[in-house]
């Protein structure tokens, strides 16, 4: 082999060598910049990401990008849980503010309902309290939902038998039921679940409230328990009007109210708030219904193991 040859061989070689060197530095710095990102996606995700100083030649375009990107999110996201605790304490303040206004209105409206009254007079006492009592309600359900969402008030799961529960919304619900001659129908259950009985009964009672709500007179609301393994499920059937199929996925969102019940009574939060506070337990709702032939809402609520 003459001397150009072995020059050549050792080109090559070492030029092997170069080329292997730099896939080996690549890879290192593409698995140091990943690293990097899966920290800053980490730290983002845990609200606690902080952009520092990059040295441009030593991250790629696509890092510092991110890093931008990331550092934008968290401040749109501080500035919106901001704005949300201001909300919420302006909630707080105007339910201090009217709650000795409102408790005067409504004892007055049932004051005046003890006296004599000419009919104009008994239709316009009616309204006063039936507005004043929808005004409590709302401000009593925009204080709860703001609570929960706060975690000024927590919702404690507990092993709790289900016939407890289904028997405080049965006593709850009657007189509304009666009413309008609204059967509820319950079935007897031996079944026990993890949830909070004060804040479920509430949930399940809304839920209740509005079947008898949206069920003519002379209707039936069919309650049942189902054990399963790892939840245990409460269908509340009832023979009202229906929920439109393109509106099944939004009645639970905080105000809507569907265009079909405009005439009824209702603010549009019983069913939000409901489903707030079966979240917050563990569980979830889930609704089957067809317009005009009555709905069913599942309630799961995780089960006892």
């Amino acid at each position: 082999m003459n001397t150009l040859a072995c020059i050549c061989i050792g080109f090559a070689l070492a030029a092997a060598g170069a080329a292997a060197m730099a896939i080996v530095f690549y890879h290192q710095r593409t698995k140091k910049t990943l690293a990097r990102i899966a920290n800053m996606l980490d730290t983002a995700i845990n609200g606690s990401f902080a952009q520092g100083i990059f040295d441009e030649s030593a991250l790629s375009a696509v890092e510092a990008k991110l890093a931008r990107y990331l550092s934008i999110c968290t401040v749109s996201s501080q500035n919106l849980l901001a704005e949300k605790d201001k909300i919420n304490s302006l909630i707080s303040d105007i339910s201090h503010q009217t709650k000795t206004p409102l408790a005067n209105i409504l004892l007055y409206a049932q004051l005046l309902s003890e006296h004599e009254l000419p009919e104009d007079g008994k239709a316009c006492m009616q309204a006063l309290s039936a507005q004043a009592e929808k005004l409590n309600f709302l401000i009593s359900a925009l204080v709860k939902t703001s609570r929960l969402e706060t975690g000024i008030m927590t919702v404690s799961p507990k092993e709790e038998v289900i016939q407890k529960l289904l028997d405080e919304v049965r006593a709850q619900i009657r007189p509304k039921a009666e009413a309008k001659g609204i059967l509820i129908d319950l079935e007897d259950t031996a079944s026990w679940a993890y949830f909070d009985l004060k804040w479920t009964t509430e949930a399940v009672y809304n839920i209740i409230d509005n079947a008898v709500k949206y069920t003519p007179s002379g209707g039936r609301i069919h309650i049942k328990v189902i054990p399963y393994e790892l939840f245990c499920r409460i269908d509340i059937t009832d023979n009202g009007i229906g929920i439109a199929e393109d509106e099944q996925s939004k009645i639970f969102t905080r105000f809507y109210r569907s265009r079909a019940v405009d005439n009824q009574e209702g603010v549009g939060l019983g069913l939000f708030l409901a489903r707030e506070i079966i979240s917050a337990e563990g569980g979830y709702i889930k609704v089957s219904s067809q317009l005009g032939s009555g709905s069913t809402f599942s309630v799961f609520l995780p089960g006892v193991k």
